[in-house]
């Protein structure tokens, strides 16, 4: 099977120069080292493709034999020009991985800090606008209490690993390649637990569900998140918890729409009410209050009353309601109502214009539009 051009396989042009080449070389390093992809045959694959890519543009010697002579003057099996039988690419790899892997070669794998935790909370709009304290139980990994987080059985301790003798790490020759991986035996931690812990079997963390209460802000809204320190599952071995991330929801409400700071509500007045002026009831999230209309009132006209809308989380500043008016066409009308609206539109007649002018001004458009359509 051929191989790929080396500077294909690290995405990079022929003139990259050797930190361009180190740069590309870390990003795909890190997308398919074995320790992120365990098991996957593909990735490993194309881990050794990159590595052994890296291995040749960044020597001189090598890049130069490979881009006069392609992969022919870097073959190990044509003499001078290839790797060289005893090569040993430890060091490289530890240089480049050492500050991306948790110390490489170099040391054994640090205990990983705990996972971050999200849960997810839904309030209702008033909840939201006014603030509440909330208790929630949280699912988690704690930290032993019977071994302290040790993983070892109360009275004994973890002993040096025979294997890495401690370090965690071990390296496997791969053909010319010497590769360095975590310690199959004590999976990088250096130490191993030969009397665990009854209660969590040597893992130094148990399932535990926490009951915790939080005190949710005014004025939050979806989106809003809440970071309480170090309430994520406990760290491996000791090591520091992560955090717990309450991602807040607010639900729809069945009268108000909330944009920002500001809430919108339709108020529905009748056509007698609109056409003479009045005063309605409008909810707001406070309690009830009088809303002036003015005659003449069309559907969609907005009002707006200050400061009724909700309190920014952030700033402290009050948004205002927005009421937009609707009116109501009335129905179910008795032969008394019915009557009543045949007489008052028959006072219409001729002036129709004059109370109706949008009306009147439509009908005059379609009217030109049609003459025009037709000349």
């Amino acid at each position: 099977m051929s191989k790929r051009d080396y500077y294909e396989v690290l995405g990079v042009g022929r003139d990259a120069s050797e930190r361009d080449i180190k740069k590309a070389y870390k990003r795909l390093a890190m997308k398919y080292h074995p320790d992120r992809n365990p098991g996957d045959k593909e990735a490993e694959a194309n881990f050794k493709e990159v590595k052994e890519a890296y291995e040749i543009l960044t020597d001189s010697d090598k890049k130069a034999a490979y881009d006069q002579f392609g992969h022919a003057g870097v073959d190990p099996n044509r003499g001078a020009g290839g790797f060289g039988g005893g090569a040993d690419f430890g060091d490289i790899f530890g240089d480049v991985f050492g500050d991306i892997f948790g110390g490489g070669r170099r040391g054994q794998r640090q205990a990983a800090r705990g996972a971050d935790l999200r849960y997810n909370l839904e309030l209702s709009l008033e909840e939201a606008v006014r603030g509440l304290s909330k208790e929630l139980r949280i699912p988690t990994l704690a930290t032993c209490d019977v071994c302290n987080g040790s993983g070892a059985k109360p009275g004994t301790s973890a002993t040096t690993c025979g294997t890495c003798h401690g370090s965690g790490q071990v390296q496997m020759r791969q053909g010319f390649f010497v590769v360095q991986q975590a310690c199959p035996t004590c999976h990088g931690r250096g130490k191993i637990i030969k009397d665990p812990c009854s209660k969590c079997h040597g893992e130094g963390r148990v399932e535990k569900t926490k009951t915790l209460s939080v005190k949710i802000p005014a004025g939050v809204d979806t989106g809003d998140r809440i970071r309480l320190a170090g309430e994520g599952e406990a760290g491996e071995f000791g090591a520091p918890p992560g955090d717990l991330y309450v991602q807040v929801s607010v639900r729809e409400h069945p009268i108000f729409v909330r944009d920002g700071n500001n809430l919108y509500c339709e108020v529905p007045i009748s056509f007698s009410k609109a056409a003479l002026g009045g005063e309605v009831q409008v909810p707001t999230l406070d309690g009830k209050v009088s809303l002036k209309i003015p005659s003449e009132t069309q559907t969609g006209r907005m009002f707006r009353l200050r400061g009724k809308g909700v309190k920014s989380v952030r700033s402290h500043a009050v948004g205002d309601l927005l009421c937009k008016v609707v009116v109501e066409t009335s129905v179910n009308l008795n032969e008394r109502q019915k009557a009543l609206l045949r007489e008052f539109e028959q006072t219409l007649t001729g002036e129709s214009r004059k109370h109706t002018p949008k009306a009147e001004g439509f009908f005059d458009g379609v009217k030109k539009f049609f003459q025009d359509l037709n000349s």
